[in-house]
């Protein structure tokens, strides 16, 4: 059920305030269902263009670079076709305000529009999708980048650089009937208000906050459970379903799904574990990566009960080099791992039972991120043996090592789903290294079938290395958790 507020009286969602602009003929409104985080906008007005504006609008105030996010719809056929809706910046509240309005119209054409300064007439770059559902607008000093797709698919992009705007503008959500005397509605959900990483922050020194996230696998609408100021990384479900388990500053914590409620997982001495962390398949145990002292801050993998322990058991060698867990055997036998042995990453298993190592990839470049399939007869895995960062398989002892992954995009941590039919993984675009899974970057979650085959993008996100470093699937298979990433009041 809608919670129905009047315009400008309270804040709505993320939404501090919202308001006609402009002189209406009926007002407009915003609603909010806090269940699914969406939202219904509605408005009137004659249009968003020219040297006036009129729309109904729900915004925030913000300074400096910022990055928004949303997936929008249409509500109906529409008595206009040049309807719009999407995200908009204005210098202020004013019908002839200089402003940037990142737009879809009720026809599928879709633009950047642009009023340089109050009163001038209002220019547009067009982008070549036609109807998308998806659209981003981010600020980066003086230039407005604007991102659209329809879902599935890559971000189609076009900017305006020349706006001298203010340091503190409006930013947030406009809809415009194109129709003085109409009143036309939108949904949105997945809304994303990003403040993102300082240019110069330094990378694992310098954090922003976090948000813990769901997204429901069959209608793509993604949850906020819990934000944090503090960097939140890698979350798994229980097999029970009843937890999320993610790392923060060194420690493990469980979020009740049912009442959201916050507990420190007890792993004892290990207090500096790092985002690889695993549950076995019976639900019983979990596997740690944890920088040990005893081992020169080499991480290092243990075991322990779930119920937690003071004393975790060692299970990688003294004086081996770093061992990164990735993934328990269905048996619960054999973890599988990235280690750093002969002065190169490969990936290895070993014997839970008696710590012996099997080497099962010998390259000279990177591979990392290996999960046993349900079946536990392969190894899934990412490598850069090939140029870029991609997604591969092999059988459980090594044998039979085959690419799945053909595209520019650098493919990291491939998750099988629990039915064992298709990979959930995470995608860096071609600007990062091959080598490298960055805090704090634009990427995609993306789908694939389990034999190969064309990815799809199911989700935009800021975020990167803390995002989906671990399984993540619920036990039935009907969402994933992960992190995505903003700055919030407290970061350090």
């Amino acid at each position: 059920m809608f919670l129905s507020l009047n315009a400008a009286a309270e804040p709505v969602g993320q939404f501090e305030h919202h308001t006609d602009i402009g002189p209406v003929k009926h007002a407009g409104g915003l609603e909010y269902a806090p269940d699914s985080q969406q939202y219904v906008i509605s408005g009137s007005g004659a249009n968003m263009w020219s040297d006036q504006d009129e729309l109904h609008y729900a915004w925030n105030q913000m300074e400096g670079d910022f990055i928004v996010r949303a997936r929008v719809a249409f509500i109906g056929e529409g008595a206009d076709p040049h309807r719009k809706v999407g995200w908009h910046v204005r210098e202020d509240l004013e019908p002839d305000s200089a402003n940037v309005h990142a737009t879809v119209h009720g026809d599928g054409l879709t633009s950047l529009q642009f009023r340089s300064a109050k009163g001038a007439q209002t220019e547009e770059y067009r982008l070549k999708v036609q109807g998308p559902e998806v659209i981003q607008l981010e600020r980066r000093g003086d230039t407005f980048i604007m991102s659209a797709a329809k879902v599935g698919e890559p971000f189609q992009v076009t900017q305006v650089s020349h706006l001298d705007f203010s340091d503190e503008v409006y930013v947030g959500l406009a809809l415009s009937a194109h129709d003085a005397d109409e009143i036309e509605s939108a949904q949105i959900s997945n809304v994303r208000i990003i403040r993102p990483a300082a240019v110069d922050f330094v990378p694992y020194q310098d954090y922003i906050g976090s948000n813990l996230e769901v997204m429901d696998m069959e209608t793509g609408n993604r949850r906020i459970l819990h934000r944090s100021p503090v960097s939140l990384q890698a979350p798994n479900w229980t097999r029970d379903g009843r937890y999320l388990i993610y790392n923060s500053e060194g420690l493990l914590y469980k979020y009740d799904l049912e009442t959201g409620q916050i507990s420190e997982l007890n792993t004892g001495f290990a207090d500096q574990n790092n985002n690889d962390h695993v549950l076995s398949w019976s639900g019983k145990e979990i596997a740690i990566s944890h920088h040990a002292e005893s081992e020169d801050g080499r991480s290092t993998i243990y075991t322990l009960p779930l119920t937690g322990s003071d004393q975790p058991r060692q299970i990688t060698q003294k004086g081996v080099g770093h061992s990164y867990l990735h993934g328990y055997s269905p048996d619960d036998k054999t973890l599988v791992f990235t280690g750093h042995r002969k002065d190169k990453y490969d990936i290895y298993t070993v014997d839970i039972a008696t710590g012996k190592e099997t080497q099962l990839t010998d390259t000279a470049t990177l591979d990392d991120g290996p999960e046993y399939s349900p079946d536990g007869q392969h190894i899934y895995f990412n490598s850069n043996r090939t140029g870029t960062m991609q997604l591969w398989r092999m059988n459980a002892d090594g044998s039979n090592q085959e690419q799945l992954t053909f595209d520019r995009y650098n493919d990291w941590f491939p998750h099988v789903s629990p039915d064992g039919k298709s990979l959930v993984f995470l995608s860096y675009h071609d600007d990062v290294d091959s080598a490298d899974h960055p805090f704090y970057r634009h990427v995609y979650l993306r789908q694939m079938p389990i034999e190969g085959g064309e990815p799809t993008i199911i989700a935009y996100v800021y975020g990167g290395q803390g995002t989906i470093n671990v399984p993540s699937w619920s036990p039935d298979g009907k969402r994933i958790g992960f992190i995505s990433n903003t700055w919030l009041p407290g970061d350090q």
